[in-house]
């Protein structure tokens, strides 16, 4: 099959250069291959037709369907852009207007009246009026003769405008496989299709465009969404194993005093189950020989930050630097706040390096982090610039990895001779199913326990017309001495969308709640007006801090202990758990008010209601992909992926994931290079359908 990529799209009968042109525009559709990949979204039923008496009487919303009869009359209305033509269109039953907005001149001279014609598309009623836009429209020998079910195709608008809809995709895949009769190589081991039970590639690709049954369509969708998946868990699984049989890391058997002090004099509060677990698996991977590559996945407050300063500890003790790297200034100052208080006791040196960190500073920095006095090195982008050269850098955090980019994680590998142990965090808990995926390639350790002390945030649903009680609780609050966070989802007032913006809320909490002061944060400010703004709040000074989702991370004020946010329909569950996360952090019980309007969707509701049931992240993240699609799991979606899904869904086909990653294993267990003679035409399908540039083996 993968040879139809050397098949230029315009040589396909009924396309053209002028159509080959403009699938490659507009779809990115370039050659035979491409558009055999271009995979149906659903398909419709010309085996049955209506009369139009039964539409007349019919209520509700009308499907696509067919009609049989005569043009009785035809009538071309207005001139130039608002030209249209409109045909009145009979079955002996009733009629029907059909109406054309392109193409009108050449529609009439192609179709006469009382000839009998075959229509398909879907009726609606205009000013009372029934009527079908754009009709398909065929004689009855070229009706009969088209297959009873025919797939529909995604298209964009232009696509349509110039009359290369569904149905010219469709004849022109029927007529390339028509032409080539000869059986699609199967890319896949015949050892794998011959255990599961898949069609050949060849049944699949013609019975997903123009199905022989239902059963047969179920079975080709199976075949190529296990295809598409088993790429990618074989992918990942050779570039795990490959790193780990073949790139060293440094070895660090040592546990030395810079642990043990912090162990012993430093801790805040007693290691959880969990937390001991993942340092046990991160110390195991240290002393392999083997260079580490794990994930550490952790809801909100559970207490990520201190095992990953215990592990870079471990990487202190053993004559080793070690560097966190954040994605947003806030979050690095966050992170370099909590560590350099964490270790204040045991004279750690801990640097803090931004885009907005002053020359001088940066001199010393420099020099610190060339002479080895500096341990921890807390940055953003700016830790992987050129310029910043490590002693001995041994082990490296990065937090939120998704919002990295492949060469930006990359350049850490460049910071040492041998590649530094890597651990990436995140607190955005992730499906298991989607994990396997976006992170198939690392170790994954999950921290699923709370600290002691931290209490589950209450969370309730409210509506507008509830506002005054909101407001009474926000002041209750505020007398016992505690701050409260409101947050909006714009920045400025849209009246198109009927959303509160952060400025107007800023300006009526500073005049509900005065005396009270109020400090203002969003991501359009300056970033030292926006920290100063921070400080204020996490000072104390202000008690009200109003803000965008700018706070979603890396913001961490104990005395906290009420969250408002405002449209709350506006936001994806995993994003309003991250929210809800900036409350609960102190020792006080505390709130999470999801304010929205009345009048939304069950859907929508829903979720919303799923978010007060529930404190799980885990729980949560599932949900969301199920309701949302795994595109809105803050990024993460194909940010693992070596290339785009045609078909399969991360949201929806957990199970064929799995089965994909049993599958692989199976094949590598049994021939690691895929170098058997059974196994070479995959290994070069696998080649192709990843195309890389980048040596993808070398980064975490």
């Amino acid at each position: 099959m993968f040879a139809l990529k050397r098949f230029d799209i315009q040589y396909v009968k009924g396309i053209g250069p002028e159509r080959g042109k403009l699938l490659t525009s507009e779809l990115g559709i370039r050659t035979a291959f491409d558009l055999l990949r271009h995979y149906p979204t659903g398909y419709i039923d010309r085996t049955k037709t209506y009369s139009i008496r039964s539409l007349h009487q019919a209520t509700g919303e009308f499907p696509s369907l067919q009609l049989r009869g005569r043009f009785v009359s035809f009538n071309i209305i207005g001139e130039g852009a608002s030209m249209r033509l409109i045909g009145l269109f009979t079955d002996g039953t009733a009629t029907i207007d059909c109406v054309w907005f392109r193409g009108v001149r050449e529609t009439r001279k192609r179709l006469a009246t009382g000839r009998e014609y075959v229509l398909f598309g879907k009726p609606s009623y205009f000013h009372d009026i029934l009527q079908m836009t754009h009709p398909e429209v065929d004689p009855p020998e070229t009706a009969d003769n088209a297959p009873g079910v025919r797939a529909v195709y995604p298209l964009t608008e232009k696509l349509r405008q110039r009359n290369l809809g569904s149905k010219a995709l469709h004849t022109a895949i029927v007529n390339f496989l028509n032409a080539h009769k000869t059986p699609l190589r199967d890319p896949l081991p015949p050892s794998v299709i011959q255990s599961l039970g898949l069609l050949s590639i060849d049944e699949a690709i013609r019975n997903i465009h123009f199905p022989q049954s239902p059963k047969k369509l179920e079975r080709a969708k199976l075949r190529l969404k296990f295809e598409e998946l088993f790429y990618i868990q074989t992918d990942m699984l050779m570039r795990s194993r490959q790193r780990k049989s073949m790139i060293q890391g440094y070895i660090m058997p040592h546990i030395g005093k810079w642990f043990n002090d912090f162990y012993h004099n430093c801790l805040p509060f007693d290691l959880t189950g969990a937390q001991k677990r993942v340092i046990k698996e991160i110390r195991a991977d240290i002393i392999s020989g083997r260079q580490m590559n794990r994930l550490v996945q952790g809801d909100v407050g559970s207490g990520k930050t201190l095992v990953a300063l215990m592990s870079m500890l471990l990487a202190i003790d053993n004559g080793y630097q070690a560097c966190l790297m954040a994605p947003t200034e806030i979050l690095a100052t966050q992170h370099y706040e909590t560590i350099s208080n964490l270790a204040a006791k045991i004279g750690l040196n801990v640097k803090l390096l931004t885009g907005s960190t002053r020359t001088k500073q940066r001199r010393l920095i420099d020099e610190g982090l060339r002479d080895g006095s500096i341990h921890i090195l807390v940055g953003t982008h700016a830790v992987i610039e050129e310029k910043v050269v490590f002693n001995r850098l041994g082990f490296a955090v990065i937090d939120e990895q998704h919002r990295f980019g492949v060469a930006q994680r990359a350049r850490l590998w460049q910071k040492s001779d041998i590649p530094p142990h890597v651990l990436v965090m995140t607190a955005t808990p992730i499906p298991r199913t989607l994990a396997m995926t976006v992170y198939g390639d690392l170790d994954v350790s999950v921290i699923d326990e709370l600290p002691p002390g931290r209490k589950p945030v209450s969370t309730v649903l409210r509506y507008d017309e509830q506002r005054t009680r909101v407001i009474n609780g926000i002041r209750t609050q505020l007398a016992a001495g505690h701050q409260v966070y409101i947050v909006y989802p714009l920045v400025k007032e849209n009246e198109k969308l009927d959303l509160k913006s952060v400025t107007e809320g800023f300006e009526a909490a500073q005049k509900i709640f005065a005396p009270y002061k109020v400090a203002l944060v969003h991501g359009k400010m300056k970033s030292a007006e926006k920290d100063q703004q921070m400080s204020l709040f996490a000072s104390g000074e202000a008690a009200i801090l109003v803000a965008t989702t700018v706070i979603e991370v890396g913001v961490n004020v104990p005395n906290a202990t009420t969250m408002v946010i405002e449209n709350a329909e506006r936001f994806g569950l995993s994003q309003l758990h991250q929210l809800r996360g900036r409350v609960g952090r102190g020792g006080d019980r505390s709130h999470c008010i999801l304010m929205s309007k009345h009048n939304i969707g069950n859907d929508t509701r829903k979720r919303l209601e799923l978010m007060t049931s529930t404190t799980d992240g885990f729980i949560i993240a599932e949900a969301d992909m199920q309701m949302r699609g795994p595109g809105d799991i803050e990024g993460t979606a194909q940010s693992g992926l070596p290339f785009d899904l045609k078909i399969a869904n991360l949201a929806h086909d957990g199970q064929i994931i799995q089965m994909a990653r049993r599958a692989a294993e199976a094949l590598l267990d049994s021939d690691p290079s895929l170098s058997a003679n059974e196994n070479r035409f995959f290994a070069s399908a696998l080649a192709s359908m990843l195309n890389r540039e980048t040596d993808w083996s070398r980064i975490s």
